[in-house]
């Protein structure tokens, strides 16, 4: 019998193959694991073209109908999480891939948007620099309490509001918008409501996205949101990205009028190595790991396992595109 190939993309960490039972697949599957992203079209149509399987790490590979037609053998397409817009999943059903998901984690993206907050308001990463260096100078920057400052969390759903909990217990005040929110939603959160994003910008000392991109959202902050933010503010983006404009967002961290940006999503991941936000000293930034923590790691490997096997049985289970 000959083993079904199945390739796990984008482990950068080393850390697939022991985070989850792999082993009981054995001999019907045969895995090998890809460390490195690959970019180049024509190179990641090559490396995948003999594999059955692909195990995709969230957004970070593009499958499109370009890429699924350079694809004959792939049969199943299996996605960290139930939500992938990199997938096009209308272009999978179309060329015979069943495409399944994992469950997921909440609270670590949440809690790293606020481990960016405090690095950026008591400049955490620069005094650990100098502590590690030796410096001569014992402290070298004084910090901004949170304690009554306004948070202004954009995107009320369930990481906004683990957020909107953070800041509460921090003693901020605390107002959110969303595209859906109603004085009467914010109310029941225990938070104040903006009528419009601009009335949020122009009352928060901190904002917070927490944002699906779509069509709808993608550049929502851009020059003219940067223009309406109070002087001293800062910004905090885990969630895409997209969501800001870059270009805007570099002039605005240049220019003064945004105190500092806590980031961990980038419009190009890995984020090239010229880029103008790797030179900006009130940047605070990680590569894209909200959701990168052991734990996480278990639910996605342990289910992307689970959809394997119940593929290989003729059962699939979280289809993504039935």
């Amino acid at each position: 019998m000959t083993a079904v190939r199945c390739a796990i993309l984008d482990d950068y960490q080393d850390v697939a193959l022991g985070a989850a039972g792999w082993a009981t697949l054995a001999p019907a599957v045969a895995i090998t694991r890809f460390a490195d992203n690959v970019a180049d079209r024509d190179a990641l149509a090559q490396r995948l073209a003999a594999f059955e399987i692909v195990v995709a790490m969230r957004e970070r590979t593009t499958f499109d109908a370009a890429l699924f037609a350079r694809l004959p053998n792939l049969k199943l397409l299996v996605t960290t999480g139930m939500v992938n817009a990199a997938i096009d999943m209308a272009a999978a059903k179309a060329a015979g891939v069943t495409v399944v998901g994992t469950r997921g984690s909440v609270g670590p993206a949440a809690e790293l948007a606020w481990g960016l907050l405090l690095a950026l308001m008591r400049n955490i990463p620069a005094e650990n620099a100098n502590f590690h260096a030796g410096g001569t100078q014992w402290q070298l920057t004084t910090g901004r309490d949170l304690h009554g400052r306004t948070l202004g969390v954009v995107g009320l759903g369930k990481l906004g509001q683990r957020v909107i909990a953070y800041g509460k217990a921090f003693g901020m005040d605390v107002v959110g918008w969303s595209k859906n929110s109603t004085p009467e939603r914010c109310e029941g959160l225990g938070i104040g409501h903006a009528a419009s994003l601009h009335e949020l910008l122009a009352r928060a000392d901190v904002v917070s996205l927490h944002l699906t991109l779509n069509t709808e959202t993608r550049g929502i902050i851009g020059a003219a949101e940067f223009e309406r933010m109070k002087p001293g503010a800062v910004l905090v983006n885990t969630s895409r990205g997209p969501l800001v404009d870059e270009a805007a967002l570099v002039t605005a961290l240049r220019g003064g009028g945004l105190a500092g940006a806590g980031l961990d999503t980038f419009d190009t991941e890995p984020l090239p190595l010229d880029h103008a936000l790797r030179d900006l000293p009130n940047v605070i930034a990680t590569p894209h790991l909200g959701y990168v923590t052991d734990e996480t790691y278990r639910i996605y490997y342990g289910d992307a396992v689970e959809d394997i096997r119940a593929w290989l049985d003729g059962n699939p289970v979280r289809i993504l595109n039935p």
